[in-house]
């Protein structure tokens, strides 16, 4: 039975590679295509099929999209490729295998032919032309603490989730007229700081962590708690098991790493580890299977996980810098076309932000770069990779930092990699996201204050855009 899953998994894997060619100027069917196709290869997997009949299904699906949309994806690919609508045209770590090769070597990371298609559907432009900005478009005040954590819901371009040390949360709507972009809702119930939150897959649930030593789930569009869970400790950071949202990682002050069922509220049965000082952040891989927790020793360890009973294995331990602080952590299956290394980006409270090779399928992690940036142990800063990097030539990632900025970095310049720096806040910038087109850049910072940035002619990318 868990073979023949597998090969549904492997199927939408191979649907989920090709999304981003369906109906170029409607990505809200694409999304919708992707999920129903989800849905119907869940229901199916429920069926006792000859496991022969499935392969076969596998092989001529795979035939026919290459032929209906002239590329083949690499034979790794499918097998392992991420089933979350985020990530539809990532590789995955047992693709890099294949790419390197027996003997281990990195792949080059030179432009291809392959990326130009995937070009055109942003402008074809350069990276210092999509990453100008036409300035602030909103300011949301509605925070009286530090801003914890922001981020867009999966998929969609205008619901935006704030979290803060007040103790408040808040959903907001970010239009395409400012005058228009407002709060939705205000989530209460924590009696202390919320620490962090996450949206699930299908943005029908919210899970958030405060320093009340609770957990909560909610519902975003009506506002409801629909469970709270207890710890024994400050609870640091969570995050939702990827294909599987039933499941939620949390890691506390104490360092104790818990899987919990929010059906039913208990912690699982063997799904509990722990790291060294306390758990700042946590990441998953793509598709589930590992897990990273950084704490504030300056440790980052990786632990594998069971995607149907929620049980943690520990992997690896890999020390970045000595007692300062990891507190942001990454995972992207591949940081461009030209350079297909799965890369996990890393904020340390050492003045810096650093991307790391994923380069075991256990989670272990190989230095690759860092970029300079104000942080210190005082500041809990955040960075994450952009979303669109992929189909353009080079691949940008985006940080906060104490200096009141926002920095857009180049991950393949080894000179001058900053293409842009927004200023605008007054206090230290604590989180950067974008939404999933990359048409607003959210930045939060110690003050309470989010700022919403539209990037210039977001919306005509084949109009020239000068860098600010």
């Amino acid at each position: 039975m868990q073979a023949s899953s597998n090969v549904w998994q492997q199927v939408l894997a191979v649907d989920a590679r090709y999304n981003a060619h369906r109906t170029l100027n409607n990505p809200n069917f694409r999304t919708q295509y992707i999920r129903r196709r989800s849905q119907l290869l869940r229901e199916n997997a429920k069926q006792h099929y000859d496991p022969s009949i499935r392969q076969q299904y596998l092989r001529v699906r795979k035939q026919l999209l290459a032929q209906r949309y002239g590329c083949a994806p690499s034979e790794g690919s499918a097998r392992s490729q991420s089933l979350s609508v985020r990530s539809m045209s990532q590789a995955t770590l047992d693709d890099q295998e294949t790419i390197r090769g027996a003997g281990n070597a990195p792949a080059n990371i030179v432009p291809t032919s392959v990326a130009e298609a995937s070009r055109a559907l942003v402008g074809d432009t350069s990276i210092v032309e999509n990453y100008s900005f036409a300035g602030v478009h909103h300011v949301f005040e509605t925070h009286t603490a530090a801003i914890t954590r922001i981020c867009f819901a999966n998929d969609e371009r205008a619901r935006l989730a704030v979290a803060s040390l007040d103790g408040k949360l808040t959903i907001c709507n970010v239009a395409p007229d400012a005058n228009k972009s407002s709060v939705l809702l205000v989530l209460t119930g924590h009696s202390q700081g919320v620490t962090d939150f996450a949206w699930s897959l299908s943005n029908e649930l919210l899970v958030s962590c405060s320093l009340d030593c609770t957990v909560r789930v909610w519902d975003p569009n009506s506002g409801e708690c629909v469970r709270m869970i207890d710890d024994i400790a400050p609870v640091l950071c969570c995050v939702f098991e990827p294909l599987n949202n039933n499941l939620v990682v949390t890691g506390n002050e104490r360092g104790m790493i818990q899987v919990l069922n929010i059906s039913t509220g208990k912690q699982i049965k063997s799904g509990s580890c722990r790291s060294n000082g306390a758990a700042l952040c946590l990441c998953c891989e793509s598709n589930g299977r590992i897990l990273w927790v950084g704490d504030d020793k300056g440790y980052i360890f990786s632990f594998l996980m069971d995607l149907m009973s929620g049980k943690l294995v520990k992997g690896r331990r890999i020390l970045v810098c000595q007692n300062h602080p990891i507190t942001s952590l990454c995972a992207r299956a591949w940081v461009s076309r030209e350079a297909r290394d799965p890369t996990l980006l890393v904020s340390v409270a050492a003045n810096m932000f650093c991307l790391y090779r994923i380069t075991a399928s256990d989670g272990m992690l190989q230095f690759k770069k860092k970029f300079p940036i104000r942080h210190s142990s005082k500041t809990m800063l955040r960075s994450n990779f952009c979303p669109l990097m992929s189909f353009r030539q080079g691949a940008c990632v985006l940080s906060g930092s104490e200096d009141a900025c926002v920095y857009l970095f180049d991950v393949e310049r080894d000179s001058k990699p900053c293409v842009n720096k927004l200023q605008g806040h007054a206090s230290p910038v604590t989180d950067v996201c974008f939404n999933h087109d990359e048409s607003f850049l959210a930045s939060a910072d110690s003050q309470g204050v989010v700022i919403i940035w539209k990037r210039e002619h977001a919306n005509d990318p084949k109009k020239p855009m000068v860098p600010h």
